[in-house]
């Protein structure tokens, strides 16, 4: 998922264009892209839509951000989306764990009363100042998380922090990555608000592609190429982590406890790194699914520390 388009909920002309996009991601939205008087007919939009087969014919990911859980339309918001080709909700401005684990049990009794068979899981925003500071609490509460979502506007203008200081978005990025990574979820960065500014969205999708979130967020499809771009692995990458991967599964197989590849010490937080990159490639349709791992010659091991 590397890029992820919104799309407003109460815009149907866009739908088709939207699914039909380079995005890996769609996010229909029924918040703030929705006027209060508009969202009873942009959930009928979506019903439609739904009821079309579409989305799920598009092979995307397909995501509805629903209004808060301590708003008037929260609930028929609910009841409207959750149908079969619904991957994951997006809930804004998630207040506590319990709240999360709330909003996990109304999707499941949805759920049980259109017959679903595949959970739909929860995608959280973290976009207020209590949910920067509990966002590992949040990312464990229930197991229908599947990851965190960064919200830099809303996070950052009630309180007036600069949104172009990338001082301050870096170490948003960096508290939301880790509770991502210690509770085992994905992370998921925030929109890049100026769509002219090609290199500013690039710097900083190549500063969160580094810290390890697996996407950005577009508002424009002008944004789609950038970040797939930023987020597939490059060639070198590719090449390296095989190399890693096929140096661990030889080394275990010779219970060698340390190696170099690459002129690179390995150790695990490497191998699952390389295992992971190796995956994306593959999903990616880089690398076929039975593609060997070895690349030749560089890996050795390190007598010193040879078991």
């Amino acid at each position: 998922m590397k890029s992820k388009l919104f799309v407003p909920g109460s815009r149907p002309e866009l739908f088709p264009k939207a699914l039909a996009s380079a995005a890996d991601a769609i996010s229909f939205d029924l918040e703030d892209a929705v006027a209060p008087d508009a969202k009873p007919r942009a959930r009928g939009e979506l019903q439609t839509l739904f009821a079309s087969g579409a989305p799920r014919a598009s092979g995307k990911t397909i995501i509805v951000r629903v209004n808060a859980y301590d708003t008037p339309w929260f609930a028929d918001d609910l009841r409207a989306i959750v149908r079969t080709g619904v991957d994951l909700i997006n809930l804004p401005k998630p207040d506590s764990a319990a709240q999360v684990r709330d909003v996990a049990r109304a999707i499941a009794r949805a759920e049980q009363e259109h017959g679903l068979t595949q959970p739909i899981r929860l995608l959280l925003n973290i976009e207020t100042p209590k949910s920067l500071r509990i966002a590992h609490e949040l990312a464990a509460a229930d197991e229908r998380v599947a990851g965190l979502q960064l919200g830099l506007a809303d996070l950052f203008e009630p309180i007036g922090i600069a949104r172009e200081d990338s001082v301050f978005v870096r170490h948003a990025m960096f508290a939301v990555r880790v509770a991502a990574a210690e509770a085992g979820v994905f992370a998921f960065d925030s929109s890049f608000a100026d769509i002219a500014d090609v290199e500013g969205f690039n710097a900083e999708a190549r500063f969160s592609r580094d810290l390890g979130y697996i996407g950005k967020s577009c508002i424009h499809p002008s944004q789609i190429a950038l970040a797939n771009a930023v987020f597939r692995p490059t060639d070198e990458q590719i090449a390296h982590a095989l190399k890693v991967v096929e140096a661990a599964r030889d080394a275990q197989q010779r219970s060698v406890g340390a190696y170099v590849v690459d002129g690179k010490m390995i150790d695990p937080p490497f191998v699952a790194r390389a295992e992971a990159i190796v995956a994306a490639a593959r999903g990616l349709g880089l690398l076929p699914a039975d593609s060997s791992a070895r690349m030749g010659g560089t890996t050795t091991t390190n007598p010193e520390l040879t078991p």
